[in-house]
């Protein structure tokens, strides 16, 4: 599904439930701190196969009620966190801004950060992958009509993973293979000869 490069969290959005986030890269003592309305777009910008550079049973989010919440705490954890400030890894996308808020070190700060918070009465989601599934779900009817624009010269070539790999098909690509991290049956929600490439392209 193509990734809305707009910032969720922008001014023009204020009102509703936001999200502070903490997205640890996988292997690495590295983490993402920032803020978002919706976690999941957030994550596709940054990489467009998140679910294999984040730790998604470590990840959490906390939800707040409004966009100057979660900016209030970000700002917070970001000052406390300063002495952990690191550079954004080189594997994330440049366009997705935010390049500051990686920090080294922090998890452990930030978790009980997470859990105080929950004990006065915020709504935390963590792990975060439980959360990012039922959204994920949610929007699986828009694979139909969306992978029903590969051509059939794309369909006619599982290549996905290859160098010669078209843009449609490492698009769809990655952006099936969430579903599949997050064990979510395609089978309902595309059509056959995209199913067929995906299962053989896997």
């Amino acid at each position: 599904m193509p990734v809305d490069r707009r910032d969720p969290a922008g001014p023009t959005q204020s009102r509703g439930r936001c999200h502070l986030y903490v997205l640890p890269v996988v292997v690495e003592d590295l983490l993402k701190l920032g803020f978002s309305r919706d976690p999941l777009v957030r994550l596709q910008q940054l990489h467009p196969r998140w679910y294999e550079q984040f730790d998604l049973d470590r990840a959490f989010a906390i939800e707040t009620e409004s966009v100057p919440d979660a900016r209030k705490l970000e700002l917070r954890y970001r000052r406390a966190l300063e002495d952990h400030n690191a550079p954004r890894p080189l594997t994330m996308r440049d366009d997705a801004g935010g390049a500051r808020e990686w920090y080294r070190g922090a998890y452990d700060a930030l978790a009980q950060a997470a859990r105080e918070l929950e004990a006065e009465g915020y709504r935390v989601h963590a792990p975060l992958r439980p959360w990012l599934r039922e959204v994920l779900a949610k929007r699986a009817d828009l694979l139909f009509d969306w992978t029903s624009a590969l051509s059939v010269d794309d369909l006619d070539t599982p290549r996905p993973s290859g160098l010669g790999a078209t843009p449609a098909q490492r698009s769809v690509r990655d952006a099936l293979g969430a579903f599949d991290a997050l064990d979510i049956d395609l089978a309902p929600w595309l059509p056959d000869p995209v199913l067929r490439w995906h299962r053989a392209s896997r």
